[in-house]
């Protein structure tokens, strides 16, 4: 994967393009369902860093060291690993979690390379930062700058 990582790809470019997320989004969505409805895993780490790209566009998941296997699609686990920034609501309260805190994830993740930040601004401590995520509304796309299309996927 020579194109490096999309958080690489952001140091240097800062956004990407809505046409570009769009089809990097729609390769890990079917790196996420191959994981989630084949292998029955969840990825619990996605982040700009564990997306990798070529020079020819393709686009892989990397970096499984956290991830889980489940006994079947409506399990769910319960652990607290992975990168705690891009974590979903429920893992970061300690409930339990499934398939959809990799989407919520990529959501994140698609936002950040949008709009070049972040989704949930720095405001003191890390754990200031968690109770954000779980205490505040979902970050959403300004619709005055993206198509209805992708505000619709970020809410999704």
């Amino acid at each position: 994967m020579d194109g490096g990582s999309l958080a690489d790809f952001l140091m240097t470019a800062r956004t990407v393009p809505e046409a570009y997320l769009a089809a990097i989004c729609k390769q890990v969505l079917k790196g996420l369902m191959y994981l989630h409805h084949e292998k029955r895993v969840i990825h619990r780490d996605l982040k700009p860093s564990n997306i990798l790209i070529n020079h020819r566009g393709e686009v892989k998941i990397s970096d499984f060291g956290v991830s889980a296997i489940i006994s079947s699609s409506s399990a769910q686990r319960d652990t607290f690993t992975g990168t705690f920034n891009y974590m979903a609501p429920e893992r970061i309260s300690g409930q339990k979690h499934g398939y959809m805190s990799d989407i919520w994830s990529l959501g994140l993740v698609m936002l950040e390379c949008a709009t070049g930040n972040f989704p949930h601004p720095p405001r003191g401590s890390f754990y200031e930062l968690l109770e954000d995520v779980v205490d505040q509304p979902s970050p959403s796309a300004p619709s005055d700058q993206f198509s209805p299309e992708f505000c619709s996927f970020i809410s999704a």
